[in-house]
């Protein structure tokens, strides 16, 4: 039977490495195709597959687990649930990966790309920019077709050029700035804050006038210190939590 073929990572030290690895995991899975199969390699050849030990794997694995996006079998291995909740929180360690764990596994429709002024309220990351490219999607529930958040892309000019808007259907903008495009992404800073949807918001997210949202604003810099992307996402209030950790040793 063939199994699932999960995306490679290069792994920091500094961090976890189980929650680096499942972090990892998710967003392939979240992100794979229709098509792909649910089982999942041994946890002995993903171990391989990561540079990890057996019971490093074995704690990732059962993150999964018990998140509820995979199942596992004694004899018969391990298998993705194609039914598991999408929504579920995030804990964010400071990995990249968790970033594109937590933007995956839903239906994504790109509204509209194309040049656009940059902003008033992110100019300042963007200095000696007077134009960027904007990408506006929205992000729906797989099974119940229910709109869950929409977010606007700011990205520098050169990096776009070499965008193919295709990818951001599949992929979310992290993963294809890192792993398509060839970005170097050193760090992304979040800052989430709650909100009241605007009309705009509101009639994407089919949700009443003036409701609670969570308004996530994230910065991804390169290793000069260059803003590359700047997100703007809404998400429904009563639909997204985020969880955040911090490593105190």
């Amino acid at each position: 039977m063939t199994s699932f073929a999960p995306d490679s990572i290069v792994l920091n030290r500094k961090l976890p490495l189980w929650y680096q690895v499942s972090q990892s995991l998710r967003a392939s899975i979240l992100g794979r195709s229709p098509q792909d199969p649910l089982r999942l390699p041994t946890e002995e050849q993903l171990a391989g597959h990561y540079g990890v030990s057996v019971l490093t794997m074995r704690q990732a694995l059962k993150e999964l687990e018990d998140e509820g996006l995979i199942t596992r079998h004694r004899r018969r291995g391990t298998f993705i649930e194609p039914d598991a909740r999408r929504g579920s929180p995030v804990r964010l360690l400071g990995s990249v990966d968790a970033i594109v764990a937590q933007q995956s596994g839903m239906t994504t429709e790109l509204l509209d790309h194309g040049k656009s002024a940059v902003p008033p309220e992110l100019a300042e990351h963007f200095p000696a920019l007077d134009e960027v490219a904007a990408y506006h999607r929205l992000r729906s529930d797989e099974r119940t077709g229910e709109p869950t958040n929409h977010a606007r892309n700011y990205v520098r000019p050169e990096l776009a050029a070499r965008i193919d808007p295709s990818d951001l259907v599949r992929w979310p903008m992290t993963k294809v700035l890192r792993d398509v495009v060839g970005a170097d992404i050193s760090r992304i800073t979040d800052t989430v804050e709650a909100r009241l949807a605007d009309p705009e918001t509101a009639r994407l997210l089919q949700v009443p006038l003036l409701s609670p949202i969570l308004h996530y604003t994230g910065l991804a810099y390169d290793g000069e210190g260059r803003v590359l992307d700047a997100a703007v996402i809404h998400y429904r209030g009563d639909r997204f939590s985020f969880t955040v950790t911090l490593d105190a040793t």
